[in-house]
Order: C-alpha cells, then structure tokens, then sequence
C-alpha cells in the first residue's frame, strides 16, 4: 500500500422518504490497496424498487472499481444488468463516483446526480464540465488533485429540492445547498458532523417528512493527526520517566488518564497538577485537572468507560444526529476525549501501564483485574473500526 500523507475522512446521512422502510439512496465506501472510494447511487422513484436499483448500481460500480474495470465497462454492465422499471420502461439510477488516490490523485464522475459540492480553501470551486457519452448515458469526468483542507459533498436530488407540502421547494436550489455546506464546512472538522448538519437543514425545510429520498456524503481531506493516550502506572515504578519520554516525544495532542498517571506525568515533568478552572461538573463523570504542556488530563477507567459509549454509539451509526454531537461538545473528560478521537485523531498512541490498581481491589470496586487493560484493548477494537490506527506500547 502507498504511503499516505493525508488522511481522508468519509461519512453520510440518509433520510427515508416519508412512509418508506427503505431508502432509494445507496452509499458505498470502499478503501483499495492504493485509494478511497465513495459512490452514492440514486435509484429511479422510492421504497423498494429504488433500492434495488440503487443497491444493484453501486455493488456493481464498487465491485468493478474494485477489481481495476474501466468506466465504460462499468456503466455498459449496469445498462445490461438493471431491471426495467414497469412503470416507465426503463432501467434507471443515477450516481456518483469519487476516487481519491493516497498520492493525492482524483477522479469524479457525476451521471444526473446534483453536481459535487467541492469546497476548497474555504469556498466553493465549480466542477468544470467534461461530457462524454457512454451506452447512451451523458457522463460528467474530472481529473484533478486534492490538497489538505478539500471538502466533497455528494448528494441525491432529495437535497436540491427539499420543502415541507406537495410542491417542491424552489427557492431551495443547488446553489442554497452549496451556500449552506461552505458555512456548514467552516464549522464543523468532521466528515459525520459536516452530514449530520446538511442532512438536518435537509429534514427542517421537509418539516421532519421528507418528499423523497434525501442523502448527503462528505469526503474531507485533512492532515494527519496523531494523539497519544497515557493511561495507568508501569509495571515497574523504574521504567515512569521512560513511559512518560514516549508520551511526550514528537507533536501530537496528549491526554493523560488517571490520577496516579497525572502524577507519574507531573513528576517526570516537573509541573504542578491543578483544577480545571473551566470545566463543567458532569454526576456521572469524575472532574478533570490541568497539567501545563498537556492537552487534557482526566479520571481513568470511569472517564475511559463512558468514552467508550461514545465512540461504540458512533462506530454503530445508530442516532449520529444533532443530539450526539451536542454530548460531544459537552465540557467533560469522556466528551471531549471522544471528540478529539472521533473528529481529530487519525493515528492513536496508546501508552499503558499494567500495574494493578490497587484502590480498586480495596474499595470492591466492579472493574476487574486487568480493567484498565481490558479498556485499552477496547478502544483499539473500537477506534480501529473506525478506520484509525492504533497501536499500544505496555509498560
């Protein structure tokens, strides 16, 4: 696999047409050996007939990409291959394609999807137009190259014309979607979050019911960010200031977890522990504390444990809405270490201690021997779903 500079961070957000169990919209994120691959298909009218379309459509284009074929080839077997709709006679869905190689390389291609909202350098740069035909099909390609900082908005029509009644919205055009998504981009560092508020904008101009399938997917081109994690005491108190030398080494964004970790990280630093001046007190999650020269410094298990939630509700995809991001941007340890894991890190350095804690034994305390291992392993599992990685140090 090449070397990649950059980190490329892809999420989307479907609304089910009112009434209907399935969407008509189908997302595909495929990762090659050599690049990213995200397809958002379209298929004709809603339920269940528009997601076999769009379902069959993007299998096909993500198989085939996946497998080396070229565009024509891809586009002349989803002509022989959809079924006829009855009701127009004809076999329809419509796509997108975005392909962004790990040396910065691109490739879009658009056939009656809305055009890619492409944000860059914080506003919004046209697609220029490069038709050709292929099967009958008018097919729009861009060759191009991204740098850090590129946003890609994928959308079904569902975007373009959302309002609450009968009648389409017109006043909510391509150019409003645009126009929101590069105030929207500004705001937000996540691809998910960036989704869950164009969809959300989406849903109140359809008043919560929507006319049709509506879908937004993000790609965001960002730099690199590793964050290191120091949780529980070494083994061996000798090898402290070795664990916290590793902590420390390079640029990264640091978080320590635990009392007795603060005070080993404190010690080897020579810094003072203090009260987080600003934070808010949460009844469930310990207080956080201030170490100089450390982004955040915070309780261990507890906090690591309701971190935990966190990222597995994420990683599940289950109710990633406005109310989850409102929990992330709360001002305690388990919020904001799930925040910074979720929508910053994409290189995560754990350094674990594995002495026992010995408080939790004598206070009968629910976690077991090795809880704090246990966890370390966990967030691995989890972050790794996630597509970050992670490796852990022991001490």
């Amino acid at each position: 696999m090449s070397e990649q500079k950059f980190s490329i961070d892809i999420a989307y957000k479907s609304l089910n047409k009112l009434h209907e169990e399935l969407c008509g919209d189908k997302v595909e994120i495929l990762r090659t050996r050599d690049s990213h691959i995200l397809i958002l298909a379209d298929g004709m009218g809603s339920g269940v007939k528009a997601n076999i379309l769009a379902t069959l459509t993007s299998k096909i284009l993500g198989t085939m990409f996946l497998n080396g074929a070229s565009l024509d080839d891809c586009v002349e077997t989803i002509a022989k291959t959809l079924p006829i709709c009855q009701e127009r006679l004809v076999a329809y869905a419509t796509f997108s394609i975005l392909q962004v190689f790990d040396n910065g390389e691109a490739y879009l291609v658009e056939f009656d999807n809305p055009s890619c909202i492409f944000i860059r350098d914080g506003e919004l740069s046209l697609i220029p137009e490069n038709i050709r035909e292929i099967e009958g099909k008018k097919i729009n390609e861009y060759r191009f190259r991204v740098k850090k900082g590129d946003t890609f908005v994928l959308t079904s029509d569902g975007t373009i014309y959302a309002g609450a009644g009968e009648l389409f919205n017109l006043n909510w055009t391509w150019e409003s979607m645009s126009s929101h998504a590069v105030k929207a981009a500004h705001s937000t560092r996540s691809a998910s979050r960036l989704a869950a508020v164009l969809s959300k904008a989406c849903d109140d101009l359809y008043e919560g019911r929507p006319g049709d399938d509506t879908t937004v997917a993000v790609l965001r081109v960002s730099q690199r960010k590793l964050v290191k994690l120091m949780t529980g005491p070494p083994r061996h108190p000798e090898n402290d200031e070795q664990a916290v030398r590793q902590f420390m080494r390079g640029d990264a964004y640091r978080i320590v977890s635990g009392g007795t970790s603060a005070q080993i990280v404190a010690r080897a630093l020579n810094r003072e522990i203090t009260d987080d001046p600003d934070q808010v007190m949460h009844p469930d999650i310990p207080p956080m504390s201030f170490i100089d020269g450390i982004d955040l410094t915070c309780e261990g298990v507890l906090t690591l444990s309701h971190t935990l939630k966190l990222l597995e509700q994420y990683a599940s995809g289950v109710d990633i809405d406005e109310d989850f991001y409102n929990l992330l941007d709360e001002r305690n340890g388990s919020s904001m270490i799930a925040r910074v894991l979720i929508e910053e890190c994409t290189d995560l350095e754990i350094i674990l201690g594995t002495a026992i804690n010995a408080a939790h034994q004598k206070a009968h305390l629910a976690f077991r021997l090795h809880a704090r291992n246990q966890l370390a392993e966990h967030l691995k599992a989890v972050m790794e779903k996630m597509g970050k990685h992670v490796s852990i140090a022991y001490y």
